[in-house]
C-alpha cells in the first residue's frame, strides 16, 4: 500500500502508508500537523498538532501539550481523499514520510493546486 500526490493528470508515489502534512497558518504563523494513514477504509488522521492557539487554531479540548504541541486524536471516519489547495500567498505544505520533511513544491510544480493525498491506485 502506498499514498500519492495528485494533481489533475500528474501522480507522484510517496512510497509510504503514512504521511505527516504541516502547514503554517497565514496570520499566527503557528505550525500545524496532520498525521496521515492509508488503512484499508481509507484515509485515517491518527494525530493532529498545532504549535499554539489563535485565529481559529484552538486545540479541542482533551489535548495534551508534548514536545512544543498540542495534540490530539481527532474523532473523524476515515477518507477516501484529503484535498488540499495552495494560495501561493503563504509558505507551502510540509510532506514529511519517516521523519524526512519536504517541501509540496519538490513533489509538484508551485501551480499545482489542488494537491489531493489519495491510495495509489
Amino acid at each position: 500500500m502506498s499514498l500519492c500526490l495528485a494533481a489533475g493528470a500528474l501522480i507522484v508515489a510517496l512510497g509510504a502508508d503514512e504521511v505527516t502534512l504541516g502547514w503554517r497558518h497565514s496570520v499566527q504563523k503557528t505550525l500545524w500537523q496532520e498525521v496521515w494513514l492509508e488503512t484499508p477504509d481509507g484515509l485515517r488522521l491518527t494525530e493532529a498538532r498545532v504549535e499554539g492557539s489563535g485565529a481559529g487554531m484552538d486545540p479541542p479540548d482533551g489535548a495534551k501539550l508534548s514536545d512544543g504541541f498540542w495534540r490530539w486524536t481527532p474523532d473523524l471516519p476515515p477518507l477516501r481523499e484529503v484535498v488540499m489547495r495552495r494560495s501561493g500567498a503563504t509558505a507551502d505544505y510540509q510532506v514529511c514520510i519517516a521523519g524526512a520533511c519536504r517541501a509540496m513544491g519538490d513533489y509538484l510544480p508551485a501551480e499545482a493546486d489542488p494537491v489531493t493525498l489519495k491510495r495509489c491506485d
